[in-house]
């Protein structure tokens, strides 16, 4: 039924006055009030109380009445808090009474209680107002839920389902794009709307509130204190209440959908809406809009006697127009994100996908941007030389700015951050459309400067969906969007923009490439809109098929909907978080401050320090982003931060950490894990904190066992720290600072094969210095100096990566043992699987010590050492004096080393130093025919050494070439070290998860520094 046509009854004040008197028993002054169809007074009694009193519209049917009655009335009992009207009885205690017209109608006639407070037409709609008019409408239907009317199923024009009747109205708008508009968005309603409201929650609602029926009380705090003529209520779908709301109150709002969004977080505080609900809601205030003015279209003769028909004819229109140039997908992820939710449904699945695995993308260009020097290139500051010119579209000055840039900061790659305010954008298309007068200018992708023509990769397989060429200033030029799944359900796209003409052309819709694949390459000026060459690279989590609506730059009153929308597409490039976000001091700053607080004779590595920021498997990150591929630190065994190993140590701090002297699992699960390991002779264990400490007690038991001082040791040994090991360390008592050899320390030279003498045979280097070895033990016994033990590290270190030879150790083990001394396996440095074939680099040798030693690898980076022995060596050790360390063997240690097991086997980690290190030595091998500096290759697995020489006749020591090397390699993002007793000898200890394209890097790495600093 209509009716809205229908006249409205025109009763005379004297004849209302005279129905209150009569029907309510009520005397008093009363005032007409505006209204569409019915007829309302405000009445104010003369004993003081206030009502409204209704006569309804004549086609209005009784059961519409009965039906608003008893809703108001069922408000009134399930939630008085509800600021409604009451319904006030008959003097015959009937809900509403009926009377007749002067032309015969009958009309029902009510009256409720007044509602003190102001329209809100008529005061200014703060946030908290429009919030609070959410809550009010959400309350409302959540209260209604439970109530049913047959009244309430009425079909009339303004229930949002009869929308569609106003194409029968078209006619009367004269104006031809007007008609346009309004048949475009019928056409969204029918195709799109319709199909949905079937589908959504349904329940009786206000559906009227507009401006005048809700009332303020007090304009400084905002609160609605009425919502008031439930005339329209009916039975309709629930998201109609806050479209019908939004509607209203967007008129002539400058940032209409805030308005509307702020109304929405209202009303979903109260009753949550559904993902379908908010995906139609700005296509149901465009119909809303429609439907009135279409209406008002056919009302012109009328109006002139009642302006009410018309008071929001020429703001609809406005809002109608602005709502057309909307992205839809923008509006409502705008309307989720006020309402504390996603802006797009899975964005945070997709930040949280690519951030887990950042690390196994493809790199998007050659070398990966992680491992590229990177500046943060200014477009903020519009004063900035390269902001200016951009503005400007000055592409000479813009060339000098940016080369300005790279010779004061020394950089590869320029990165225009995501998020940045800038104001270079100032072509007329970036005005909003969201918001009056705003413009657009936060930039919502990477920037990432690199010369025209050089390639880009797809990180992902990828799907092209569309490929354009957008010419026009300041625009996007060669323009490409690719669609990616990288697990199902988990669909987004990403747009690449700037791009070659030729390039673009050569991309089908429809094609499917490969992650690593070449997508497109970089335009010039004359081809990417203007700007200096780099990449727009943005990422797209809503469903976007039309790359040419896509906005590049939005507003910045809407950071959240944009991070959802259109997410940080740093994680897809492979940038590091620390490129953009840097925390703690300046690099600088901090050397001076390590000066002032720190130890002096503490050093730092390579003539250009580093400061590192984090560490990610084979990778460290300095502060400013750039990832270094870690080929030295062999601390970080199965990589840096290995998540099973924090993991562990997480959780095992979490339950418990304490001391040796109460029982725990921990210790006994590990050493029972590392005794399968070792020959069945080691059985006994101290877990301990560091490599020195390790080796300081194994000194101590050995020196117990024997009742002995003397020590045997290798030339140029290093085995920690401590002053007891210092003085068996001749790497430090030989060199500055140290006082040289002490009495009870007796040197065997180091047996390196390299140096050996000429005329040995190589089958025999390793029996000619063992002999040697053996007549230097033999004296030292025969002149009293009997040793207590031989240690030596199985393949000396800062030796140089000396690879001792084939029974050497062997021989003296027997010389050794024979004098009745003890030998211990130093394998802080290379045990846990580092030389590939075998756990323990003692294996190798055939040797099976008294004493070893573990420490550096073993916990991954967490302080934990350990001394494995015989039992009787330990036994002896318990001369009555208890050893305790405060630390050693505690819970969270041992479950940090335990983990590190668990990798080793579980990631096959020592098949895999096999393989990288003879991949590794072959390379090597080849840069040793390219560069003469080369004066030997060795290692074994991932222990590896480079020895240069002068001269490879003379083997002359070039530890000079070998420091610029190493130092050249740290400026090209490999990290080295150099060792031996003249630092001639490049180290080479990678972690265990070095994979073939991580040994590449280095190997390139190293063919590039070599031909930079030897020429």
């Amino acid at each position: 039924m209509t009716f809205v046509n229908h006249p409205r009854p025109t009763f005379s004040l004297d004849e209302a006055a005279e129905v209150l008197r009569q029907r309510f028993g009520v005397v008093g002054r009363l005032d007409g009030l505006p209204s569409e169809r019915d007829q309302n007074f405000d009445v104010r009694a003369d004993d003081g109380q206030r009502f409204i009193l209704k006569i309804v519209n004549g086609a209005e049917p009784l059961t519409a009445i009965e039906f608003q009655t008893a809703l108001l009335r069922h408000v009134e009992i399930n939630d008085p808090s509800l600021p409604t009207p009451r319904v006030v009885p008959t003097r015959d205690g009937l809900e509403f009474g009926l009377l007749t017209g002067r032309g015969g109608e009958r009309h029902c006639v009510r009256l409720v209680s007044y509602l003190p407070g102001t329209p809100l037409a008529e005061v200014a709609k703060t946030p908290e107002t429009l919030r609070d008019i959410g809550r009010v409408l959400g309350q409302l239907d959540r209260v209604l839920g439970s109530f049913g009317h047959p009244g309430a199923h009425v079909a009339f024009d303004w229930e949002i389902r009869e929308t569609p009747r106003a194409r029968q109205r078209l006619s009367h708008v004269s104006d031809a794009a007007q008609r346009r508009c309004l048949e475009k968005v019928l056409d969204t309603y029918d195709s799109r709307v319709a199909p949905t409201l079937r589908r959504l929650r349904h329940g009786v609602i206000h559906n009227d509130a507009n401006d005048w029926n809700l009332l303020v009380a007090d304009p400084e705090k905002g609160a609605i204190a009425g919502l008031i003529d439930f005339g329209d209520a009916a039975h309709s779908p629930l998201i109609a209440e806050l479209a019908v709301a939004c509607t209203y109150a967007m008129l002539d709002e400058k940032s209409p959908i805030e308005t509307a969004a702020m109304i929405t977080a209202g009303y979903h505080a109260e009753l949550p809406l559904q993902d379908a609900e908010f995906e139609i809601l700005l296509d149901l205030i465009a119909a809303r809009l429609a439907v009135s003015v279409s209406i008002s279209a056919t009302r012109h003769a009328e109006a002139i006697e009642n302006p009410y028909l018309l008071v929001s004819e020429r703001p609809a229109w406005t809002l109608l127009e602005r709502l057309g140039k909307v992205d839809r997908r923008i509006a409502t992820a705008i309307l989720r994100n006020a309402c504390g939710l996603e802006a797009t449904p899975g964005a945070g699945r997709l930040r949280g996908w690519l951030a887990a695995n950042r690390r196994t993308l493809a790199p998007l260009m050659h070398p990966h941007p992680a491992r590229q020097q990177k500046h943060v290139v200014d477009l903020g500051n519009p004063e900035a030389p390269l902001a200016r010119a951009s503005a400007a579209q000055d592409h000479a000055a813009a060339d000098r700015a940016y080369a300005d840039l790279q010779r004061e900061h020394g950089f590869t790659l320029g990165l225009g951050p995501y998020g940045e305010l800038r104001t270079v954008y100032t072509a007329p298309f970036f005005d909003s459309t969201l918001i009056d007068g705003a413009r657009r200018n936060i930039h919502l992708g990477l920037d990432i400067f690199a010369p025209a023509g050089a390639p880009l990769f797809t990180p992902l397989p990828a799907k092209v969906v569309a490929a354009t060429i957008n010419p026009a200033p300041q625009d996007y030029g060669g323009l490409l969007l690719l669609e990616h799944e990288p697990e199902p359900g988990l669909r987004f796209r990403s747009l690449w923009g700037h791009l070659d003409h030729a390039s673009v052309r050569e991309r089908r819709v429809g094609e499917e490439l490969p992650a690593g694949a070449c997508v497109a390459r970089l335009g010039d000026y004359a081809e990417n809109g203007g700007w200096i060459p780099h990449l727009h690279l943005q990422l797209v989590a809503a469903d976007y098929d039309d790359v040419g609506v896509i906005p590049g730059v939005g507003e910045s009153a809407f950071p959240g909907v944009w991070n959802d929308l259109f997410p940080s597409p740093y994680d897809f490039a492979g940038l590091p978080p620390e490129t953009f976000d840097r925390t703690g001091q300046e690099k600088d700053a901090l050397q001076a401050a390590r000066k002032k607080r720190l130890g002096p004779n503490l050093s730092l590595s390579y003539r250009r320090p580093l400061k590192m920021a984090r560490g990610e498997d084979v990778w460290l990150i300095d502060e400013t982003g750039r990832a270094h591929l870690d080929c030295y630190n062999n601390v970080a065994h199965i990589g840096h931060c290995h998540p099973r190993v924090v993991d562990a140590i997480t959780r095992q701090a979490q339950r418990l950490n304490t001391n040796t002297r109460y029982l725990h699992d921990n210790i006994i699960d590990y050493t029972e894990r590392l005794a399968k390991t070792l020959p069945s002779e080691l059985d006994t264990f101290f877990v301990v904190c560091t490599g020195s400490e390790a080796n300081e007690l194994a000194l101590r038991a050995a020196r117990a066992y024997t009742r002995r001082r003397d020590m045997i040791v290798l030339d140029w040994a290093y085995h920690g720290h401590t002053q007891g090991l210092i003085d068996i360390s001749p790497y430090k008592f030989k060199r500055k600072g140290g006082s040289g050899r002490p009495e009870h320390t007796h040197v065997l030279p180091v047996a390196d094969p390299y140096r050996a003498p000429a005329e040995w045979p190589e089958g025999e280097i390793g029996k000619r210095y063992g002999e040697h070895a053996c007549e230097i033990i033999d004296r030292l016994v025969k002149g009293g100096h009997a040793p207590a033990a031989f240690i030596a590290e199985t393949i000396p270190s800062v030796a140089g990566q000396v690879f001792l030879p084939p029974g050497y150790l062997g021989a003296i083990y027997d010389a050794v043992r024979r004098a009745g001394g003890l030998c211990i396996a130093d394998e802080v440095q290379v045990g846990f699987g580092r030389v590939g074939q075998s756990m323990w680099a003692f294996e190798e040798h055939g040797v099976v010590p008294d004493i070893v030693t573990m420490g550096k690898p073993i916990g991954n980076g967490h302080p934990l050492a350990v001394v494995a022995m015989r039992r009787e060596i330990a036994e002896r050790f318990a001369n009555g004096m208890e050893y305790f360390n405060t630390f050693g063997g505690n819970p969270v240690s041992c479950a940090a080393g335990l983990a590190v097991l668990d990798v080793l086997e579980d990631e096959r980690l020592l098949p895999n130093a096999v393989e990288q290190g003879d991949y590794l030595l072959a390379g090597m091998g080849k840069l040793m025919d390219r560069h003469s500096v080369i004066g030997d290759v060795r290692g074994r697995g991932l222990f590896l050494g480079l020895e240069l020489v002068r001269d490879r006749a003379t083997k002359e020591h070039a530890g000079e070439p070998a420091s610029a090397i190493v130092n050249r390699a740290r400026e090209l993002g490999v990290l080295m070290g150099t060792d031996g007793p003249f630092d001639n000898v490049i180290k080479l200890r990678p972690p265990m998860t070095f994979r073939r394209e991580h040994a590449d890097i280095l190997l390139e790495t190293l063919d590039e520094a070599m031909r930079d600093t030897l020429g």
